[in-house]
């Protein structure tokens, strides 16, 4: 089993995947796959060819590297083709990689910035390796579990990363997309102190702008979906590690690969300083909206 020195080990080798992942998403883009490209519209949202084609090689290059007696592995893409019975099931291993090959996918179609990798290594539930990768960007976010987090170029340069200092939530900006705005995301927004917004398109992109002091909360709250590990799990580690919070609205910590990998309910990501107060005055809005209808 993993300790801290393998651990060490394994994010550099998740750090050379998420790079190679972020140049064959490039090559589906602007390079020789760009030709290839298809897309097939499923019941929870679109996949392409490079979808697949990254999945495929995150997959292969890390059972090459680890093999897959002691370690899981839990991706959108092989998720969605198993059968149904199987998706309740939580993937035995304790050490599990926790992969989603294009975290906003309409947005990579679109050829927008705002898309990216997400690569998670969790062990009984809760993330200890995490990569994000933002191609269009050229950054590859890194944490590992008690180590802080870094931003990583090309040429191998690392940065550490610390959340802004912003303490009031009157200072405070929030970060959403344009597709998952419903009425009481709305209605929370209405009333929370915070009134600074920017839009953002993958979840791993949000949280990046976090970490980079260009937006302080993201605030996700499900309705006929809701985010799934795979989207919540690399960031996660990424802004904790920086200084920053990552809980339900109760305070509560996210656990991942329990069977069910919808993350329902409210979830809160912010820079931590006024985290709780955050929380409460979320958790107030939302059970008042409840008691009204």
């Amino acid at each position: 089993m993993p300790d801290q020195k393998n651990l060490d080990e394994i994010g550099q080798i998740a750090r050379a995947v998420g790079w190679r992942a972020a140049e064959i998403l490039h090559s589906y883009s602007y390079g020789a796959a760009a030709s290839r490209l298809s897309v097939e519209d499923k019941k929870d949202g679109p996949v392409t060819s490079a979808d697949l084609a990254v999945d495929r090689y995150i997959l292969q290059q890390l059972r090459i590297a680890l093999g897959s007696q002691d370690f899981g592995f839990l991706t959108e893409e092989t998720y969605k083709s198993l059968p149904a019975a199987q998706k309740s099931i939580p993937v035995p291993q304790s050490w599990v990689w926790i992969i989603d090959p294009i975290d906003g996918t309409r947005e990579f179609i679109k050829r927008t910035s705002n898309y990216a990798v997400h690569i998670a290594l969790v062990c009984e539930g809760r993330p200890v390796v995490a990569v994000v990768v933002w191609p269009t960007e050229g950054k590859l976010y890194y944490a590992q579990l008690g180590a802080g987090a870094f931003v990583e170029n090309p040429a191998g340069f690392r940065t550490p990363l610390q959340v802004s200092p912003r303490e009031r939530l009157q200072e405070l900006t929030v970060i959403s997309g344009h597709n998952h705005r419903n009425e009481r995301f709305n209605q929370l927004m209405r009333r929370l102190p915070c009134k600074n917004q920017r839009f953002g398109g993958s979840i791993g992109c949000k949280i990046a702008q976090i970490v980079e002091h260009e937006a302080d909360v993201y605030i996700s709250i499900s309705g006929k979906s809701a985010p799934k590990d795979w989207d919540f799990a690399a960031p996660e580690l990424i802004l904790t590690e920086a200084g920053g919070r990552f809980t339900h609205a109760d305070g509560t910590p996210l656990m991942y690969n329990q069977g069910d990998v919808t993350q329902w309910g409210c979830v809160i990501a912010s820079n931590g300083h006024c985290h709780e107060d955050l929380c409460a005055q979320a958790q107030k809005v939302l059970t008042q909206g409840e008691r009204k209808k």
